[in-house]
Formats: structure tokens, sequence, C-alpha cells
């Protein structure tokens, strides 16, 4: 997917988390990113790897960094006791209006990530996003209590539990989203 479609898949999905009351700083947005590409199946074309909150896209903070600098998105202080958060900027909806095909094909999805994770706190978010990546990396078929095991291991404060939990709820979403790729 070329830049210009991925940027504005990125603010609308910014949007998107704002509207259900994310904090939307950068950590969600990488989530978010992280299940719009690999669970819901957007081609955005990002590259994930385990780090120190769940999966990461190095490229994908350069682009949001790009995305600053070309005042696609801007960095907005909501208390300064917390880092920043992203907001759409001033030449977002010109280029919002280039892309309608791409917007609309990507809306539901957008919709469906953001309506799951819009509410969520960084530790859900690192939760849920980690389990994701351990059923990616082993398997989908993979008993749900192996893959919690390994999402422990990976993240030994996540505890068994709360790492079944988050694998059944990532399982769960899966179905959904596999249901609404296919309307």
């Amino acid at each position: 997917m070329d830049r210009p479609r991925r940027d504005v898949i990125l603010i609308r999905l910014i949007e998107a988390l704002r509207e259900r009351g994310s904090w939307c700083g950068a950590t969600h947005v990488q989530k978010a990113m992280f299940f719009l590409q690999e669970m819901a199946g957007a081609d955005t074309g990002f590259e994930f790897t385990p780090y120190k909150h769940g999966p990461f896209g190095f490229d994908l903070q350069d682009e949001l960094t790009a995305m600053r600098a070309d005042e696609l998105v801007a960095l907005q202080v909501q208390n300064p006791e917390y880092g920043p958060s992203l907001v759409p900027a001033a030449a977002a909806n010109s280029l919002k209006q280039r892309f309608p095909k791409t917007l609309r094909k990507h809306e539901p999805l957008i919709e469906f990530v953001a309506e799951k994770l819009g509410d969520k706190k960084v530790v859900e978010l690192e939760r849920l996003a980690t389990a994701l990546y351990v059923s990616q990396e082993v398997g989908v078929g993979t008993d749900a209590s192996t893959r919690a095991e390994r999402v422990h291991a990976m993240k030994p404060h996540i505890s068994v539990g709360q790492a079944l939990e988050a694998v059944r709820t990532v399982d769960d979403w899966r179905r959904e989203a596999t249901k609404l790729k296919s309307e």
C-alpha cells in the first residue's frame, strides 16, 4: 500500500479511537494498527516485533513522525502527567478527501478495531496485543492454555490467568473480524 493511503487509514483510525474515548497515545495507535493489520486484515505493510508493551512497529513510529512533519497529525498534551495524544492536524481532511475508496474499504475494519480497543488502558492493550502476537506465532490452532503460557513466558508480569483471558478474547474477536471481512 502506498504512503498516502496508509496515512489516510492511520488518520481515520486515530479519529475512530478518539471517538470512543481513547487516550490515543503512541501505544494506543501502535496496538490498534497491529490489530487492524494482523487481525482485521488491513494491508498496510507495517512490521511488528515484540517490545516493551507488546508488538511494536518501528516503521509505524517513523511513519507517525513523518505524518507530524507533514502536518497530518499533531501531538496534544491533555494532562502533563502523561504522554501526549495524537490528533488529526490541519492537512488531514484534505488527504482524506483524496482517498474516499480507501476509507470506504477500511471503515468497517477501523470501526471494529476502535470499538474493541478504544476504551482500553495500556496494560490491557499489552495483554491483548501480545496474545494476538503469540497466537499468530504459534498458530491459532494451538490450544488457548499453551498460548497463555507463552504470553506469560514473554511477559512474566502478565499472569497465566490474565493471559488466558486475553487469548480467549482475541480468539472471539478474530471470529468476529472474519465474519466482518466476509460481508
